[in-house]
């Protein structure tokens, strides 16, 4: 008997004596088929771009200043934006990762230019009870901040900067603004990674372990999200 031939018998041998084996193994082959098929669904072109955005921000955590906004990495982030080293860069590196993962995007050093008319999706002061989710499968209910608008931890102003007034649920890869009052402007951005009831999980760049605006590097934080004043979205 050829080896061929006689392999055909044994696997006929065993679905004939143990159908229950045979069964088995048609349904894990169907199970794994099925996960298969479910991949390339999820894999649509917005999906690839969402998953290939986050890749590249992850790969970037643990880069370090060498000086003060100085450094090869941090350098490339501020080139990417026509701006010398010395130049506050957390813009800029949002920017960079949009640029590698070939996401249009205003190619800035200045974190307001980011969150102008219809890319700003949630708003703090419109702020809704909206279901997140994220890549993770992290989930949660965002919940009204109880803080008042003309609190002195978050002064945020009344004006609004996004044309969107159904609010959208922010999920991986969008970007976060924070307000600053003394500069009256959003002076700190990143990427959410994931978005939670009470708290989003970030990668951003030019902060520290105290997710200070003028830090020394790429960072992944946990923020409240009654620190986040908008929210915007370049991938979707």
């Amino acid at each position: 008997m050829k080896t061929s031939d006689k392999h055909h018998y044994e696997i006929l041998k065993m679905a004939l004596i143990k159908p229950g084996i045979a069964i088995l193994i048609f349904f894990v082959g169907m199970i794994a088929f099925g996960l298969k098929a479910q991949e390339v669904q999820m894999v649509s072109s917005l999906k690839a771009t969402e998953l290939r955005v986050r890749q590249i921000y992850t790969s970037q955590i643990g880069i370090r200043e060498k000086h003060s906004n100085s450094g090869a990495e941090v350098e490339k982030y501020l080139r990417y934006v026509n701006l010398p080293k010395g130049n506050p860069w957390c813009a800029a590196f949002v920017c960079w990762v949009f640029g590698q993962a070939n996401v249009e995007n205003p190619r800035t050093g200045w974190s307001p230019d980011l969150f102008k008319g219809s890319k700003v999706i949630w708003d703090k002061v419109e702020s809704r009870k909206l279901k997140a989710k994220s890549l993770s499968g992290e989930s949660g209910n965002m919940r009204q901040d109880p803080i008042a608008i003309g609190s002195r931890k978050y002064a945020y102003p009344t004006s609004q900067t996004t044309d969107n007034r159904q609010q959208v649920t922010p999920g991986t890869g969008d970007i976060f603004g924070i307000y600053f009052p003394d500069k009256k402007r959003i002076a700190h951005i990143g990427f959410i990674d994931q978005w939670q009831e009470d708290w989003v999980i970030t990668v951003e760049g030019n902060t520290n372990m105290e997710g200070s605006r003028e830090g020394d590097g790429v960072y992944r934080k946990r923020r409240p999200v009654k620190s986040i004043y908008q929210v915007a979205r370049y991938i979707r």
